[in-house]
């Protein structure tokens, strides 16, 4: 991949995770106050530490790009308590992150990076997809919780069951 391939190909994954994040703020959202310790199954994660994984997991996928190598996890939802906070802290730090890879040269993007002990190795323009792979396949399941926890399914795509928009 060229410098100004991966350049390109950065731009426009940046914007698509601009653009994904505002469903997955809303899902992050919906979950009740309370909700956190739902868990539709004994194998399934609890609904605050899948919320948490999706937050934290795109925050860090996204660095990773931006450092050219490993990164430890983020640690600042940890403490989080409600959804609105946990919303707060993933816009903040996304938006951040993302300032971050706008202002990235090509040859930066294009660098193939080898991470988790050379488990995966892929150019840094990769982990933005990764990311954004991550989120949305999380968020899915996330959502998938949300009408037992006794919440409303928000619009993702489009209009949902429970929303006209």
């Amino acid at each position: 991949m060229t410098a100004h391939e991966a350049k390109v190909i950065g731009a426009y994954l940046a914007g698509v995770l601009r653009m994904e994040m505002d469903a997955t703020k809303k899902v992050l959202g919906a979950i009740p106050d309370g909700g956190f310790d739902y868990r539709p199954d004994e194998k399934s994660m609890k609904a605050l530490d899948l919320a948490k994984h999706i937050a934290e997991g795109e925050v860090m996928l996204i660095e990773i790009a931006v450092a050219g190598g490993d990164v430890p996890p983020p640690t600042g939802a940890k403490e989080l308590t409600s959804p609105a906070a946990l919303v707060a802290w993933y816009e903040q730090e996304v938006a951040a992150a993302l300032a971050k890879v706008d202002a990235m040269e090509g040859e930066q993007l294009a660098k193939v990076l080898s991470v988790w002990g050379g488990m995966v190795t892929m150019p840094a323009v990769n982990f933005l997809r990764l990311a954004s792979a991550h989120s949305i396949h999380h968020r899915g399941q996330l959502s998938s919780y949300l009408r037992p926890m006794g919440a409303k399914v928000p619009s993702i795509y489009g209009p949902s069951g429970d929303s006209a928009s």
